[in-house]
């Protein structure tokens, strides 16, 4: 198993070449989508995250970009629609998700299993981050009060915020593979640099949730400075193994060579 991470700055893309791109790829509902927007630099970030997930899409399944026909479930959950007859390429069922902010977008795809994707950057601080905090399980506050307050105190918490709503988006219920319960608690215990140590659902250990044999493996990594990302997936028995992820950065005109990075 292989998970494909795609990571473009909007910076990549000209204002122009994304509103040409957009006008040709995408649906009518997130064209009004994008007409929404009050502020310029927010419709060109949604115009940017929509054609580059349609761009992956496109290398993943073989769809054009154009063609590509995009769902959300009652609970608001994005997924692809395959065509009669299956994927032009091929392969398990395809899940996907999307996350975005401060001009850079991240999309995560995973084959037969659930993914879950989140960005955030390390300037976001103040009240709206302690209110965020104050609903974390006790033992991640505590982790995140072990530190002085200051950037390293908010990049703890920023560590475990982006973790968390990876997993709840993995979670949440819709219309690709495995669909998942997410109405339960949960705790992280990470290390103090990088990486998790444990994943507990419910009070029970070993990194389940709710599923049996369904098992969680997770990433965190700095795409750019100052940029948190984190990746959820949920996986099977544990003769599966962590999955190898392949990231790419910039608008993928091409499929080049990722970078590869790994689970735990």
């Amino acid at each position: 198993m292989s998970v494909s991470l795609w990571f473009c700055p909007d910076a990549d893309l000209a204002p122009a070449v994304s509103a040409t791109l957009a006008a040709h790829w995408l649906d009518e509902q997130e064209r009004e989508t994008a007409s929404h927007f009050l502020f310029e630099r927010d419709r060109r970030q949604y115009l940017v995250a929509h054609t580059l997930l349609r761009r992956v899409l496109a290398l993943e399944t073989g769809i054009p970009e154009a063609e590509a026909v995009l769902r959300r479930s009652p609970h608001g959950r994005p997924h692809l629609q395959p065509p009669p007859g299956g994927l032009p390429r091929g392969g398990a069922a395809l899940d996907f998700n999307l996350a975005r902010t401060h001009g850079h977008t991240l999309v995560g795809v995973a084959r037969g299993h659930r993914i879950g994707v989140d960005l955030e950057h390390l300037g976001r601080s103040g009240a709206a981050l302690e209110n965020i905090v104050e609903g974390f399980p006790r033992a991640e506050r505590e982790w995140i009060g072990a530190v002085p307050a200051g950037r390293s105190r908010t990049r703890r918490a920023l560590r475990l915020w982006t973790l968390r709503q990876a997993y709840a988006k993995a979670c949440a219920p819709g219309g690709g593979p495995d669909r998942a319960p997410y109405a339960h608690t949960f705790t992280f215990t990470r290390a103090d640099e990088h990486g998790t140590l444990a994943f507990t659902v419910d009070g029970e250990g070993g990194g389940g949730g709710g599923g049996g044999q369904d098992r969680w493996c997770f990433l965190e990594f700095e795409p750019v400075p100052e940029m948190l990302a984190a990746v959820a997936v949920r996986i099977g028995p544990p003769e599966d193994g962590p999955p190898a992820v392949h990231l790419r950065q910039g608008f993928p005109w091409a499929r080049a060579a990722p970078r590869v990075l790994r689970m735990t």
